[in-house]
């Protein structure tokens, strides 16, 4: 788990609304998006906004906009408690915890549409998804104000987006992208993995075995885009229980396929295990000396591969 900050000890403050987040930050503000149930690699982004801002606030909002039908909206884990504390022993001054109402007053009538980065991969396999995804990030920037906003690599096309809408509508906010974290065994950390039971995370593994296939292919030289992909989907076949959906080399900010590897890019792949979908990617960049970024693994256990009580599913 990502260390607590022994420097700052204040407790994190809770509040609802746009106006009391506003209200009680101060100095240069750095925003950490997410949707709650908290993993290692949320608090790395707040550990990494941390010494880059003089307030950290972090929002914890279940977006209905991004969800489309049938899938896990109603079920996602929630557990604002669990999740404060957490937040604070990482140094997070604000907790900007908004009820339905406050996001969506009434019921949107407008969306932002990223095209062109939208439309393919988690765009195709979910439509609407990333119109929710832009347009719930617009509203957190417009209405917080940070001055730096932290993703995590894990969800690489949706950072494309984000920083695209940021530079088209020319908002005031510098968008950071982290490393990827992963558990001790390389499984991509996800809020969704404590869906997973013991027997389907093993099988979850075959995501991060395949990926690293291709990342040790990349390292040694190879640059062809069929040759990456087809290492991650053999991964993923071998693995029983495993369905595959893709596997993608895309252009980091265009998002867009990539017969060769002559820039940077990311290689994405989507599988349901059980019935839980989950999603990973490596970055690669044929300029640097070590082509592909596997992430941070962590030391020991995941929060998710704990016993607790507050788990969906738990003990």
């Amino acid at each position: 788990m990502v260390a607590a900050n022994p420097r700052h000890r204040r407790p994190v403050k809770i509040v609802a609304t746009f106006e009391e987040a506003r209200r009680a930050a101060t100095g240069r503000v750095g925003l950490v998006p997410t949707m709650g149930y908290l993993h290692e690699g949320h608090l790395s982004l707040a550990a990494a906004a941390r010494p880059e801002a003089d307030t950290v606030t972090m929002s914890l909002f279940v977006n209905p906009l991004q969800f489309g039908e049938g899938e896990d909206l109603d079920r996602y884990p929630r557990h604002l408690e669990r999740d404060a504390a957490l937040a604070e022993a990482v140094g997070v001054d604000i907790l900007f915890a908004p009820p339905l109402e406050e996001m969506y007053p009434v019921s949107p009538v407008t969306r932002v549409t990223v095209a062109g980065l939208s439309e393919r991969m988690e765009g195709a396999a979910r439509p609407g998804h990333f119109d929710g995804v832009a347009t719930v990030v617009a509203k957190l920037l417009a209405g917080l104000r940070p001055d730096r906003a932290f993703f995590g690599r894990k969800d690489a096309q949706q950072v494309a987006v984000v920083r695209r809408m940021v530079g088209d509508l020319s908002l005031p906010v510098e968008i950071v992208a982290c490393p990827i974290v992963r558990s001790v065994d390389g499984l991509a950390l996800s809020s969704r993995n404590a869906y997973l039971t013991a027997d389907e995370r093993d099988r979850a593994l075959a995501l991060s075995r395949g990926l690293a296939a291709a990342a040790d292919a990349a390292d040694a030289g190879e640059r062809t885009g069929s040759v990456l992909e087809g290492l991650v989907m053999a991964g993923l076949q071998e693995g029983a229980g495993v369905d595959p959906e893709y596997a993608e080399l895309v252009s980091v900010d265009e998002v867009q396929p990539l017969p060769y590897l002559d820039r940077p890019a990311f290689l994405a792949v989507a599988a349901r295990v059980g019935a839980t979908r989950l999603i990973d990617n490596i970055h690669l960049d044929p300029a640097e000396s070590v082509v592909a970024d596997r992430g941070v693994r962590l030391e020991g256990r995941d929060l998710f591969s704990r016993d607790d009580d507050t788990r969906p599913g738990g003990h």
